[in-house]
């Protein structure tokens, strides 16, 4: 098991979470001194009043949570988000509001999973040519399923 070092920026700041044995994604949580409302077709950074420190050769996948999108239209914009391991400011979620009524934040509201994910940083060689596939450059929709 890898070890995720949490800072709390501010002392009401609420702790991620795993909410069964199972789960892929700890929950974080708004960090607001009031509510926050996102209008429809609106954007917002919510705080989450957290700093990490991944281990090393991870990266933490920002992710919507499903009964956010769901139910509401919300759901993380830039999806999944990034952060990377050398990274230790605030952790912010941008929302997005895709539904068609407000939507509020609240304070310590879960708005979005984190996934911790291993990485491979590639060697970069630069070539002439590519060796040919089956595919070739054929993209978007290019394989007709």
């Amino acid at each position: 098991m890898r070890v995720l070092l949490i800072k709390k920026l501010r002392s009401d700041a609420t702790t991620p979470a795993y909410q069964t044995p199972g789960a892929a994604g700890l929950d974080l949580s708004a960090a607001l001194d009031g509510p926050l409302l996102i209008a429809p077709g609106e954007r917002a950074l919510v705080p989450t009043g957290l700093a990490i420190a991944l281990p090393k050769g991870h990266e933490g996948q920002v992710r919507p949570r499903s009964g956010l999108a769901l139910k509401f239209g919300v759901t993380v914009l830039n999806s999944p988000g990034t952060i990377d391991e050398d990274y230790r400011g605030e952790i912010g979620i941008v929302l997005v509001n895709h539904g068609r009524e407000p939507f509020e934040v609240s304070h310590g509201m879960r708005i979005a999973q984190l996934v911790i994910a291993p990485i491979v940083q590639a060697q970069i060689s630069e070539v002439e040519a590519l060796d040919a596939t089956e595919r070739g450059a054929g993209g978007y929709g290019s394989t007709g399923k």
